[in-house]
C-alpha cells in the first residue's frame, strides 16, 4: 500500500530528482565550518517567530485602547500565553543576534566574492528587515517603555536628510505617536514585512543553492549535505531551541505599565540592544556640528557607513586583489569593536 502511495506522489512531484539533488549536494569542510550553521539557525528562529506570532494574533487587538489589555490577557489568562509571548520576544532578539553573527562570519570567510555578491546583498537586506521587525514589534504591547522608545526612534528617523520629514509622517501616521502609529506598526509587522521577507528568503536560498557555500580554501574537502550536514544543522537547531526555551521560561518577557501619551518620559529610556550603538553615537554628538544640526550629521554619517558596509563585495574584493586582505579584516574588526563598545556604553550610561 505504502509503496503505491509513494509511487503516486513520485509520479506527480518527481521526488527522484529531489533524492538525486540531496545525494550530490556537498558542503566544504574546514576550520570555519561551524559558522555555516548560523544561516540555518536564523531561518529556524524566523519560523518560530511566524508560528508564535500567529498564536499571539488570535488574541491581540491593535488599538491604543485595547493593545495593552489584550497582551495582559495573553500573559495572565491564556494557557501558556506568557510562554508563547516570551518565546516570541526572545526569539526575535536571538534571530537578530544570529543574523549579525552570520553576517560577520560571511565577511571574515570572504564569502561575498564573485559570484556571490547578490547573496551578500540579499542577506544584508534580510538583516535590515529583521531590525525593522524588531522596531515595529516593539511598540505593539503599548507600554510606557515601548511608547517613548518608539517616539525617540521615529524622531531619529525623521532627522534623515531629505526623506526625514516624510518618513516621520509615514511611520507615525501623523506628527505624534498615537493609536494611528500603533495600527501602522501592526500592519508593517504582520503583513508588509513578512511578505517582503518571504520573497527575499526564497531569493536568498535560491542564490545559496545556485552558487553553493563558499570556502576560504579552494581545495577544501567536502561532506554530503544529506545526511551529514543536515543532521548537524538539526542539532544546531535543537541547541538554539534549548537556549530559547531556557530564556523564555527563566526570564519571562515583562509587560510593564500601560503607555500614557500625556505623561512625561521616564528617565533612562533606551531602544533595544541592536540599536544601542546608534543611539549612543547620536547621544554623544553636540547640538551643532559646524553649521549643521548634530543629529543630522550623525544620521548622515551612519547612513554612509551602512551603505559602505553593504557594498562590501565591491570594495573588499578590490582591496584583496591588491593583496590587502589584512586591511579588510581590520575594517571588520573595527566595526565589531564599535558595535560592542558603543552598545555597552549605551546600556550603562
Amino acid at each position: 500500500m505504502w509503496n503505491g502511495v509513494g509511487a503516486w506522489f513520485n509520479d506527480r512531484l518527481d521526488l527522484d530528482s529531489i533524492r538525486r539533488f540531496m545525494a550530490h549536494k556537498r558542503v566544504p569542510v574546514h576550520s570555519g565550518t561551524v559558522w555555516y550553521y548560523l544561516g540555518g539557525i536564523t531561518l529556524f528562529l524566523f519560523a518560530i517567530q511566524v508560528v508564535t506570532g500567529v498564536l499571539l494574533l488570535l488574541y491581540y487587538r491593535p488599538t491604543a485602547s485595547d493593545a495593552f489589555e489584550s497582551v495582559q490577557f495573553i500573559t495572565t489568562r491564556v494557557h501558556f500565553g506568557w510562554l508563547i509571548r516570551s518565546i516570541h520576544s526572545w526569539s526575535a532578539n536571538l534571530m537578530v543576534l544570529s543574523a549579525m553573527l552570520h553576517m560577520f562570519s560571511t565577511f571574515f570567510l570572504g564569502a561575498y566574492k564573485r559570484p556571490r555578491e547578490l547573496t551578500w546583498l540579499s542577506g544584508m537586506a534580510l538583516l535590515f528587515l529583521a531590525l525593522a521587525f524588531g522596531f515595529s514589534g516593539y511598540l505593539l504591547p503599548w507600554n510606557t517603555l515601548s511608547f517613548f522608545a518608539t517616539k525617540v526612534g521615529t524622531e531619529s528617523a525623521g532627522s534623515m536628510p531629505l526623506i526625514g520629514p516624510a518618513l516621520l509622517k509615514l511611520l507615525r501616521g501623523g506628527n505624534d505617536v498615537t493609536g494611528a502609529t500603533l495600527t501602522r506598526f501592526f500592519g508593517f509587522h504582520v503583513a508588509v514585512l513578512p511578505g517582503i521577507a518571504t520573497m527575499l528568503i526564497l531569493f536568498h536560498l535560491a542564490l545559496v543553492q545556485r552558487w553553493g557555500i563558499s570556502s576560504p580554501k579552494e581545495d577544501a574537502p567536502t561532506m554530503p549535505f544529506f545526511p551529514n550536514f543536515a543532521l548537524r544543522e538539526m542539532v544546531a537547531w535543537y541547541g538554539a531551541l534549548a537556549i530559547l526555551g531556557s530564556l523564555a521560561a527563566l526570564f519571562p518577557w515583562e509587560l510593564g505599565v500601560k503607555a500614557d501619551p500625556f505623561a512625561p518620559a521616564p528617565a533612562g529610556i533606551r531602544p533595544e540592544w541592536y540599536f544601542l550603538a546608534v543611539f549612543y553615537t547620536l547621544k554623544l554628538l553636540p547640538s551643532k556640528v559646524w553649521l549643521f544640526e548634530g543629529e543630522l550629521v550623525g544620521i548622515f554619517g551612519l547612513m554612509v557607513g551602512v551603505i559602505f558596509w553593504t557594498l562590501t563585495p565591491f570594495w573588499a574584493t578590490h582591496l584583496e586583489n591588491q593583496g590587502k586582505r589584512h586591511v579588510v579584516q581590520s575594517i571588520g574588526a573595527i566595526v565589531i569593536g564599535y558595535l560592542v563598545v558603543f552598545s555597552a556604553l549605551g546600556y550603562w550610561k
